[in-house]
């Protein structure tokens, strides 16, 4: 088992490259190794506790399969249910949490909670999405574009949308591990300009380019993979209109935009997705498509971290 050197994950910025890389390659033999009990007992006797503002799918039911298959128990808690909805500071939840669980996955809107309750608890915490990082979707996007394209250095991929949480964080995945990136982004929607110059800075680095545009299809032309999402993110909701008439039709990725990409493109979404609007149907469900292997990756990614962090 490999060990990361912050027993906290509230952002891709905590990880370097050698352990992102480490992570994935112990998710890869997680996911070989998925049908045999060769890891069944590895976190028996752990409780992870699951603190949840936002609705989930994907966050919610690999973080508990993740538990349960290596043998450790988990308990989910909603913020209504709470005394944080009564008035209890999160300092004071978060030393709770610490006498009871032996490691915390919160989803919440704003990351300075996550920031918060990394200072406070005695024990891992991991964001399960926050409305500045999703660092654990970034963790699985990387593992599948390393079991498809088999690298990640020299490779270019083109983010088509808003820049977002999973935007935040992709960008400072990709740049860590040497991938070239086109993100075609709206004006007054990019990422916050920390964010820009930190992704500058490691693609310096590591002598790959970064680059923002405005046009999409100058972002997806000879690219390797394409990745979208929702236009209209949690929390976002009362920007509906303002959104849908600042990205559609114009940043939607269909097949006349994937025509510009290479033959063997890949197309990955994290989602869940609103087809008809970020993504047409014959896009994610086409041949380029790998948002099922992506979504599966969730649950080894989670496993490898879980492990990384308990043992």
């Amino acid at each position: 088992m490999i060990s990361l050197s912050k027993k906290y994950l509230t952002s891709i910025v905590d990880l370097d490259e050698k352990e992102i890389m480490n992570l994935i390659s112990q998710a890869i033999d997680f996911k070989r190794n998925k049908d045999s009990s060769k890891y069944n007992e590895s976190l028996t006797g752990k409780t992870l506790a699951l603190m949840f503002e936002k609705p989930s799918t994907r966050t919610r039911l690999s973080f508990e399969t993740a538990m349960f298959q290596l043998g450790g128990n988990t308990i989910y808690l909603n913020f209504n249910d709470l005394q944080l909805s009564r008035g209890e500071s999160i300092q004071d939840t978060a030393k709770t949490i610490s006498l009871y669980a032996d490691c915390l996955v919160a989803r919440v809107y704003s990351h300075n909670t996550i920031v918060e309750l990394a200072q406070h608890c005695k024990i891992p915490v991991i964001n399960g999405l926050s409305d500045l990082f999703h660092p654990c979707q970034i963790l699985a996007d990387l593992m599948t574009i390393l079991e498809h394209k088999h690298r990640f250095k020299g490779l270019t991929l083109a983010w088509i949308g808003d820049g977002n949480n999973v935007c935040n964080d992709l960008l400072i995945g990709c740049a860590k591990m040497g991938l070239n990136v086109r993100a075609a982004i709206p004006q007054g929607y990019e990422p916050p300009i920390k964010i820009l110059d930190l992704v500058t800075h490691e693609s310096e680095l590591k002598k790959s380019d970064f680059m923002i545009v405005r046009e999409p299809i100058d972002a997806v032309k000879n690219a390797d993979i394409v990745v979208t999402d929702t236009f209209v993110s949690i929390g976002k909701e009362n920007e509906d209109n303002r959104r849908r008439s600042a990205f559609i039709p114009k940043y939607q990725v269909n097949s006349k935009l994937m025509n510009s990409t290479k033959d063997d493109a890949i197309f990955m979404h994290c989602l869940p997705a609103k087809r008809g609007e970020e993504v047409t149907s014959d896009v994610i469900d086409g041949k380029n498509s790998v948002v099922w292997d992506e979504a599966e990756n969730r649950l080894h990614v989670q496993k490898s971290l879980l492990v990384s962090l308990l043992t």
